[in-house]
């Protein structure tokens, strides 16, 4: 299970790293641009995991995962100023997160904390949440590439490039690491 703990941590900065390299390539207008009627911008996605994830991880352990104070529906109104504002907001939520699962032992995962009083063991609540975030975070990076079409800098391999991307990594010698070990 420790092996579990380090790799979701590593999960989990990977997708933070995904959305970081997205902001870096968009201005605020990009940011903020609705593509379609009812569709949720970058900001508003980014304002929606923020939300979730302070809710989430604030004292995550001892008190349910949807708190009083969090106001769900106001997150789909896009209320931010500026680019660096929307980014202080993001680091923020990803802080929450980190602080409250670096500390973690395998101890902890068989734990029961509750989520609007569902109850899920610790693993299944950082399941629960990879995946709600890998969605979100998704989604921001489609919307990214849409916005900047063929100015977007691809962050994974990019389109013909697999053969020399596999080139690459079959010269090294077999060895057990994480993916994200080379980004």
């Amino acid at each position: 299970m420790e092996s579990y703990l380090e790799s979701i941590i590593k999960q989990f900065e990977y997708y933070k790293s995904l959305g970081d390299k997205t902001f870096n390539q968009l201005s605020m207008d990009e940011l903020q641009n609705e593509v379609a009627i009812d569709a949720n911008s970058i900001s508003i996605i980014v304002k929606h995991l923020v939300g979730n994830m302070l809710s989430r991880w604030t004292n995550f352990l001892t008190e349910d995962g949807e708190k009083e104070w969090r106001k769900r529906d106001s997150e789909f109104e896009d209320t931010y100023e500026t680019k660096d504002e929307l980014i202080a907001s993001w680091n923020k939520g990803w802080q929450c997160l980190f602080e409250a699962i670096k500390p973690l032992n395998k101890d902890d995962l068989e734990g029961i904390i509750y989520i609007r009083n569902q109850g899920h063991t610790v693993t299944e609540a950082i399941n629960r949440q990879l995946a709600h975030y890998a969605y979100h975070v998704g989604q921001i990076v489609f919307l990214g590439k849409v916005l900047k079409e063929k100015e977007w800098q691809s962050l994974s391999i990019p389109k013909g490039k697999s053969s020399k991307y596999n080139e690459e990594k079959f010269s090294k010698e077999k060895g057990r690491r994480h993916f994200t070990d080379d980004l």
